[in-house]
């Protein structure tokens, strides 16, 4: 008989509020830049504020975010 190997994966669903509105990130462990990556911002200017705490640009990827928090995010809009 041969002896299976059986993988488990665990998807970890991270249950944040985002601007007011409930949302999930499925990586495990995830940072602001994971969020803003999610969020379709990377590259763009944006402010970040964790649990009312202003989150510098360059403390994005070093930023942990766990079960619970609040965030705003906010991004430049041009127009006329």
């Amino acid at each position: 008989m041969k002896n299976l190997a059986r993988c488990v994966i665990i998807v970890s669903i991270m249950k944040l509020t985002v601007n007011g509105d409930d949302y999930q990130l499925d990586r495990p462990q995830p940072s602001v830049a994971d969020l803003v990556h999610a969020l379709g911002l990377t590259g763009r200017p944006v402010a970040v504020e964790l649990n009312r705490e202003l989150i510098p640009k360059r403390d994005h990827g070093e930023t942990s975010l766990s079960e619970g928090d609040t965030l705003e995010v906010v991004t430049l809009v041009g127009g006329g």
